[in-house]
């Protein structure tokens, strides 16, 4: 490795992040199998993955003259959250990444930060321009991650830390300075081996074969980037989980032999946050629900995503107690609420049938 190269590493380190390395640039190698999984349609709603598969599968398409690639690690893991809360099902789930702040204010100002050192390491005299991206590029950034040595990718399609399990928040630097000239592609050190506890723990079985993932099934996607009504047959199999889900990598035996916090603490386990009541989310109006989750990611799929999700938990809670705030939510301006609010009303009384 240049010493360039270690000084971007351990100023990485020193900047906060938990995991750092450089790759050199190349096409993805997994080319054909993104084709495959977005001509099955597994990318679900989110038509943007099959634009321009070049420009996402080829770094140089992004950034002409990329020759290097910083990757960064974050850990987001931190408390385990008290089982007493996190299955009461009169409480949502949240996934353990937004537990907080948005990751991606959080990490875009350190990898700047990050490119500034590099620049003024590379000298003033230096030809070089970078690009900084949090997973809002067209980047396959776990496969990057991978070359960089940050891990190995699992068959739940995430990248597993030999340091910190799944829990790592990634970023990437595009340079066109050679700066991984010696640093060569990195084999994968690790391996799932036989264990298939991620695709065995799956509530909807989004796992039709190791290494893939039908985003169609997948609660992170139903309850995030899905912008329309969540299909009935999936419902009863989301439990409480009301942004995202964890329970993919909460199983994998690389998580929970190796996560641990990292030093940038700014996610925590908070109840009224991280597992809140349900009934008092639907009492919140737009401007409620803005001011609740200012500056968090739970602002992503707005207010009618977030309490459509709200209403599911509670008709899969069983619980009659809940029916009054459902009855007032079957009111609400928004149609796509009183759908889901509607069908949790029926769930709970058959129950009680």
């Amino acid at each position: 490795m240049t010493s360039l190269a270690t000084a971007i590493i351990e100023k990485a380190s020193a900047i906060g992040f938990d995991a750092a390395g450089i790759s050199p640039t190349a096409p993805s190698s997994r080319r054909a199998e993104f084709d495959r999984w977005i001509a099955s349609g597994m990318n679900a709603g989110m038509n943007w993955l099959a634009r321009d598969p070049q420009r996402r599968t080829d770094p140089a398409q992004i950034l002409p003259g990329v020759k290097s690639i910083v990757s960064v690690g974050l850990s987001y893991q931190v408390e385990d959250p008290p089982p007493l809360l996190w299955n009461d099902p009169l409480r949502g789930r949240v996934a353990r990444y937004a537990w907080g702040h948005d990751y991606h204010d959080e990490m875009l100002p350190m990898l700047e930060e990050l490119g500034e050192f590099i620049r003024h390491e590379l000298g003033a005299g230096a030809d070089a321009i970078s690009r900084c991206d949090v997973d809002t590029g067209p980047l396959f950034e776990r496969e990057i991650a991978e070359r960089a040595d940050l891990g190995f990718i699992g068959k739940n399609t995430m990248l597993i830390s030999r340091g910190f399990g799944s829990y790592l928040l990634l970023g990437e630097i595009l340079l066109t300075a050679n700066v991984a000239e010696e640093c060569g592609e990195n084999v994968p050190k690790g391996t799932c081996g036989n264990c298939e506890r991620c695709q065995a723990a799956c509530p909807t079985h989004a796992f039709p074969a190791p290494y893939i993932l039908d985003s169609r099934l997948c609660i992170s996607y139903l309850t995030i980037e899905n912008k329309g009504a969540i299909p009935e047959e999936l419902r009863p199999k989301i439990g409480n989980w009301i942004f995202g889900c964890d329970e993919c990598q909460s199983v994998c035996p690389w998580v929970k032999q190796f996560r641990k916090p990292g030093r940038q603490l700014f996610l925590k386990f908070d109840p009224e946050f991280c597992a809140p009541q349900l009934s008092a989310l639907l009492a919140l109006d737009d401007a409620a629900f803005k001011s609740r989750f200012a500056g968090t990611p739970l602002l992503r799929p707005k207010r009618r995503g977030l309490l459509r999700n709200v209403c599911v938990a509670l008709g899969n809670s069983g619980r009659r107690e809940a029916l009054p705030a459902l009855e007032c939510a079957a009111r609400d301006a928004e149609p796509l609420i009183r759908e889901h609010a509607e069908w949790a009303i029926r769930q709970i009384e058959n129950d009680a049938k």
